[in-house]
């Protein structure tokens, strides 16, 4: 038991190691790329602006409920909503939804893929099966996660906005007012950063459970549940780290 995490670790760098290494076959795999773009930041767009949207809602109706009273600006909401989203939520809500959406799927395709033997067709026709199938999943998540975002942060902070006018909380005005007081010109770049890193270790730890599924149909479920809850535990892990290091 105690060395079955560090057999999974010397697996998934020996993965990345060949990943990383059929990078110059751009080529052949290029085609895969835009797909899997597609399919992980255009597909998702939708879901992920949905719950940004209700995030910034939730954040700005809490955050008026705790503090706004005669004694305190109600600019402080827009003071408080706006760092939220950049820092936090835009990029964690949008990671723990591609945790579920995108990791899931690509954990169940590669697994299928595997238990019916159909990777080792593709390595019997001389083709580099990591560069095909895992290379540009890892590529995707790490370009559109940022693109997802961007996208998700400018809509929450939005979605805030105007629950915040409309609700009788704050004026767009006063609202934007806080937002520019207390803005720091690293809170976006620090998102951004953090918006790699998840696109990195979600698809990554996606296309490890998925290449290495064994087990049939069952074994493609069990790699698909464990796609998921490891992706959402070491988001939450990459989180930790950065947020200590970086502010």
């Amino acid at each position: 038991m105690i060395l079955n995490p560090i057999r999974a670790l010397g697996k998934y760098s020996q993965l990345l190691y060949h990943a990383f290494g059929a990078l110059p076959e751009f080529g052949t795999y290029r085609v895969n790329l835009w797909q899997q773009m597609m399919r992980i930041g255009i597909d998702s767009l939708p879901i992920v602006m949905l719950a940004a949207a209700f995030s910034g809602a939730v954040t700005t109706v809490q955050t008026a409920y705790q503090l706004v009273s005669p004694l305190i600006p109600r600019s402080i909401i827009g003071s408080i909503v706006v760092p939220s989203m950049i820092l936090e939520l835009g990029a964690v809500v949008t990671g723990f939804i591609l945790a579920g959406r995108v990791g899931a799927r690509i954990a169940a395709e590669l697994g299928t893929m595997r238990v019916t033997e159909q990777i080792d067709a593709l390595e019997a026709m001389g083709l580099n099966s990591i560069g095909y199938l895992i290379v540009p999943r890892v590529l995707a998540g790490i370009v559109m996660f940022p693109v997802l975002y961007v996208a998700a942060s400018f809509v929450g902070i939005g979605g805030g906005m105007l629950v915040g006018h409309f609700g009788g909380f704050v004026p767009i005005g006063e609202f934007l007012e806080g937002a520019r007081e207390f803005f720091q010109p690293f809170d976006p770049v620090f998102g951004l950063i953090k918006s790699l890193v998840f696109g990195f270790t979600i698809t990554s730890i996606s296309c490890f459970k998925g290449y290495n599924t064994s087990g049939g149909a069952e074994g493609v479920g069990r790699s698909t549940t464990q796609a998921a809850v490891a992706s959402c535990v070491f988001l939450l892990l990459a989180d930790l780290v950065l947020a200590a290091t970086l502010l």
